[in-house]
C-alpha cells in the first residue's frame, strides 16, 4: 500500500526527532562520565604532560569531546531508523542486498576506529615525540591533541568504507571486480595521495599505515566482488 507524501515526511520527522534525542542521551552521558573518557584519549601517549594554554579550554575541549563522541556513537541509531524508514519500499531482493551492506559498512567504521586508535595513532604521536626529544620537552594542549585524533579517527573511519563503494558500483554494473583488480597501480598511488590529505599529521609513518590499509581493503573489496559475479 502506497502511503500519501505527508506521512512519508511525518514520518521522517518522528525518526528525526528520536534520532536527535538519543544523540542529546548519549552527548550527556559522555559530559558527565567525561573524566574515563579523557584518560582513554590519552593513552596512546602515557607520560606525555599535557596542559591547557588560557582559562576553560579543558571544559571546552571536554565538551567537544562530548559532542563529537556522542554523534560518533549514535551512528548505529541513525542508520537502523534509515533502515526502518526505506524497508517498507524495497523488494525482497534489494532487502537481502541493504541490509549486509549497512551492516558491513557500520562495522568497517568501528574497525576503522580501532585501527586508528592503535596502529594510526601511536605511530604518529610516537614519531613526533621521537623526533623532537632530544632537544624539547613535550607539552602539549590538550585541545589540539584532541583535534588531531579526532580528525584521524573520522579521516579513517570513512576511508574504511572503500568495499562498500566498490561492492555498490559492482552491484550497479557500473564497474567489474577484474576492471578494479587491474587498476591497482592507480589506487596505490591515489592511496597514497588520500591517507597525504587526510591524515592531519605530516609524517611519513601514518601516512603510510593509512595508504597500506587503503590498498588493503580495496584488493579485498574487489578480489569478493570478482568472485560473487564470476
Amino acid at each position: 500500500l502506497e502511503l500519501p507524501i505527508s506521512e512519508h515526511i511525518e514520518e521522517m520527522r518522528q525518526r528525526s526527532v528520536q534520532f536527535l534525542c538519543f544523540a542529546c542521551l548519549i552527548i550527556g552521558v559522555m559530559f558527565f562520565k567525561i573524566t574515563p573518557i579523557v584518560e582513554l584519549l590519552e593513552a596512546p601517549v602515557a607520560g606525555i604532560k599535557f596542559i591547557q594554554l588560557s582559562p576553560g579550554e579543558y571544559f571546552l575541549s571536554t565538551v567537544k569531546i562530548s559532542f563529537y563522541g556522542g554523534l560518533l556513537f549514535s551512528i548505529p541509531f541513525l542508520l537502523s531508523q534509515i533502515i526502518f524508514y526505506i524497508l517498507p519500499g524495497l523488494t525482497k531482493s534489494e532487502k537481502g542486498i541493504i541490509l549486509p551492506i549497512l551492516v558491513t559498512s557500520l562495522l568497517l567504521f568501528a574497525v576503522g576506529l580501532l585501527f586508528a586508535y592503535y596502529i594510526l595513532i601511536p605511530a604518529a604521536l610516537n614519531f613526533f615525540i621521537g623526533y623532537s626529544s632530544t632537544v624539547i620537552e613535550p607539552l602539549w594542549s590538550f585541545d589540539q591533541y584532541f583535534d588531531f585524533i579526532l580528525f584521524l579517527f573520522y579521516s579513517t573511519g570513512l576511508s574504511f568504507q572503500v568495499p562498500i563503494l566498490q561492492i555498490i558500483l559492482g552491484l550497479a554494473g557500473i564497474v567489474t571486480g577484474k576492471q578494479m583488480l587491474n587498476s591497482w597501480r592507480y589506487v596505490v598511488l591515489g592511496s597514497t595521495i588520500i591517507s597525504a590529505i587526510l591524515t592531519p599529521s605530516t609524517d611519513p609513518v601514518t601516512q603510510l599505515c593509512l595508504a597500506g590499509a587503503i590498498v588493503f581493503l580495496y584488493l579485498t573489496g574487489a578480489g569478493l566482488l570478482a568472485i560473487y559475479k564470476e
